[in-house]
């Protein structure tokens, strides 16, 4: 029994993990060091402005919190800084693509690293189907705007009834647009990093274009009676209204923020990330929440909350405000938008996937780069494959909240790890040291709790079960091959 406790805490140190962010692979291969921080801060906003403000944004305020909303976004925003900040101190300190991941390895031991890393791939890829679905609606709605109408059985999940425009029923087949969306942002990663730098460089100014459109063009519509009351009373439903409405608003709108978990993820890709790893982490945050809170501030005041539950909110303030001409840019922002958050995490999935397989939890062809593009190719096309089949058949339900407690544990780890590091190992040089550690590492991780706390147990039962999945693969497979066991740790 001591043994097994032994081996399930075996911990790699920081010098062997800065040694490793500098190592080649097996057969000389390592990624490519392509990102300076202006991408990284793109990778965030890519990733976070998408699902979050076109559609998410609309069904919190009519459904828990109303104009409040925008606290919201300000709490999910506060529980993200004290985690971006000790993120920014384990990605100067350790380099290494992992994430949560890297950085439980190193402090709490291999069996929370492997769980960690295990929900990480959840929260990347409900997060990827989420979006894919939620993009095939938007590229479905603006093909019929135009006159390209895609046929119906080949837009929902298998088995949805669909009604036909001869009045009969039928059944869908797939969802074709979801799929077609995965596999090109697939191939865009398996082409390189640079290339999907670019990608999402140029999506990412074409939704950021349309959301300044939509800020000033809307603001003018704003009726500030429409904010009153800012905070709806309770409606003695807990999470309906009031405070606990704004928490469990929160912990829903905490989907939107996954996008700087994801930056860590690109740290073995970029060029100086004792410098540019902070500015990508603390940057990105920065500008996602003001953007956000911006849009939920003019969406609310331009038209009643409880008419804001609609698939595309902010299209829908656009016509209330006399902007009909804009639906059709915000349709276009969106589908943009959606492209880049699939992007970032498929890259992010597959990024964890390959560090893993690294340390020998996870068979080494998952970890094997392609000889020319110096990519995780096969990891990137079965994560693809995995990833657009769920998008073909499933349904859009509860997974944005499955996706944000796969978050939340991830940011209340981290939190406790960099302040657990300080104690273990306070000699390391730190490029960055997350300022009022005692303070900041506590309220992370608790506030993250919090907000877990708010989630619906029907996201607790699915996180619980997937990581009773995991458990088992690691016994089965990742204890008996990990890399430190074979080296005698």
């Amino acid at each position: 029994m001591t043994t097994l406790l032994g081996n399930l805490c075996r911990r790699k140190s920081v010098a062997e993990l800065q040694r490793h962010s500098e190592m080649e692979g097996e057969g000389g291969q390592t990624l490519k060091r392509h990102l300076g921080p202006l991408h990284l801060v793109l990778f965030g906003v890519g990733c976070a402005i998408g699902a979050g403000i076109f559609v998410l944004s609309g069904h919190v305020a009519a459904e828990h919190v109303g104009p409040a909303v925008i606290l919201s976004f300000i709490l999910a925003g506060l529980a993200s800084l004290f985690a971006a900040l000790c993120y920014s101190e384990f990605a100067t300190l350790v380099p290494v693509a992992g994430s949560a991941y890297t950085y439980s390895y190193a402090t709490l031991g291999e069996a929370i690293a492997w769980l960690i890393g295990w929900n990480l791939i959840l929260e990347y890829a409900v997060g990827a189907i989420t979006v894919a679905i939620g993009w095939s609606g938007y590229v479905v709605s603006l093909c019929d705007q135009i006159g390209l109408h895609i046929p119906s059985v080949l837009t929902a999940a298998t088995g949805t009834p669909i009604l036909l425009a001869d009045g009969t029923h039928a059944a869908a087949l797939f969802n074709l647009p979801a799929v077609l969306i995965i596999g090109l942002t697939t191939a865009i990663l398996i082409l390189g990093i640079r290339e999907s730098a670019k990608f999402n460089n140029i999506i990412v100014g074409i939704k950021l274009a349309v959301i300044l459109l939509f800020i000033l063009g809307a603001a003018h519509a704003i009726v500030p009676a429409n904010w009153h009351p800012f905070i709806p009373p309770n409606t003695g439903t807990p999470g309906v209204f009031g405070w606990s409405g704004i928490v469990t608003g929160s912990a829903i709108v905490f989907f939107a923020y996954v996008g700087f978990d994801a930056v860590s993820t690109a740290a073995q890709e970029c060029k100086n990330p004792k410098r540019d790893m902070p500015i990508g982490l603390l940057g990105s945050l920065l500008a996602i929440t003001v953007i956000y809170i911006a849009v939920a501030a003019v969406a609310t005041g331009v038209m009643p909350y409880p008419q804001l539950n609609v698939s595309a909110p902010i299209a829908a303030a656009a016509d209330h405000a006399g902007l009909g001409w804009m639906a059709t840019l915000i349709k276009i922002g969106a589908v943009a938008g959606l492209s880049s958050v699939i992007l970032v995490l498929l890259l992010g999935q597959s990024r964890i996937f390959w560090n893993m397989s690294r340390d020998g939890l996870l068979p080494k062809i998952v970890g094997q780069l392609h000889p020319k593009f110096q990519t995780p190719w096969l990891t990137s096309i079965a994560t693809g494959l995995l990833v657009a089949f769920f998008a073909a058949i499933m349904p859009l339900d509860d997974m944005a909240n499955l996706c944000s407690i796969g978050t939340l544990l991830a940011f209340a780890i981290v939190c406790a790890s960099v302040l657990i590091l300080r104690i273990r190992e306070p000699h390391h040089i730190r490029p960055f040291k997350t300022p009022w550690i005692w303070a900041v590492a506590p309220l992370g991780s608790a506030s993250a709790i919090y907000l877990m706390m708010a989630l619906p147990i029907s996201s607790w039962i699915r996180l619980v079960v997937w990581s009773v999945i995991g458990v088992a693969i690691y016994f089965g497979y990742g204890y008996w091959n990990s890399r430190l066991r074979k080296q005698g740790h």
